[in-house]
């Protein structure tokens, strides 16, 4: 409404929030999907039902919606990030074909591993300080992280000419293919890759952020995040 008392017409929304809570699937809740489906899912439905009749009147707009390869590959340890994700991802999809008849053009963003500095917002369950070990060095590692500039530069590429889908980053560009043409090799991938995560805590489990786990974790953490953080500084995360 305030967009639309300012500038007289919405040309373009784009849905781009987010949360993520990393644990096995014994330390999550019903509570934890729906907390993921509330924001990612949910968020990405409302705002997008609020702008449509605005823009079918006007003859047409542009909608991105950024999700993540978690919606197309499932990875263990990320399952309620990765189910409403892959909500969104089917919403967006099924949103372009009946939208396109108005004029409005929609685009399904897909990155892999982002360094935004963010990990210190990541909640984590389970063998929390373990969890976001694994998380933390991940998300800053050069060739399976991309920067956020060169992301940006890739959705502003991709909306320009109205991509129906853009996935960000060559490791998530392999791992989606990988995932699509050997479906049953990337599920023994990916049991193999669950049995190198830390083990589930018995019971419940209570939860921290990555910034409250930043203070027991050691140089060598420090320093594979290095990149990371120089990341979060220039993107005004918290460090």
């Amino acid at each position: 409404s305030a967009v639309r008392a300012h500038y007289g017409r919405i040309d373009i929304l784009v849905n781009n929030a987010g949360e993520i809570r990393v644990a096995p699937l014994e330390n999550l809740t019903a509570a934890d999907f729906e907390r993921a489906l509330s924001i990612m899912f949910w968020g990405t439905v409302h705002t997008t039902l609020e702008v449509l009749p605005q823009m079918r009147a006007q003859g047409g707009g542009r909608i991105v919606n950024v999700t993540s390869i978690g919606g197309k590959v499932s990875t263990p340890h990320l399952l309620a990030y990765s189910c409403a994700k892959a909500a969104a991802v089917a919403f967006s999809e099924g949103l372009r074909s009946e939208a396109a008849r108005d004029g409005i053009r929609v685009t399904t963003v897909v990155p892999g591993l982002m360094r935004t500095g963010s990990h210190v917002n990541a909640v984590f369950k389970g063998k929390r300080l373990n969890e976001s070990g694994w998380f933390g060095i991940s998300a800053a590692l050069p060739g399976l992280s991309i920067p956020a500039s060169k992301a940006a530069r890739g959705i502003v590429c991709a909306v320009r000419r109205g991509a129906s889908e853009t996935i960000l980053g060559i490791p998530a560009v392999l791992l989606a293919k990988a995932h699509a043409l050997f479906p049953g090799t990337m599920s023994r991938v990916l049991t193999t890759v669950n049995s190198l995560l830390p083990a589930p805590l018995p019971g419940p489990s209570s939860e921290e952020t990555g910034l409250q786990l930043e203070r027991y974790h050691g140089s060598l953490y420090r320093l594979m995040t290095t990149l990371n953080r120089r990341a979060g500084r220039r993107l005004n995360q918290p460090v």
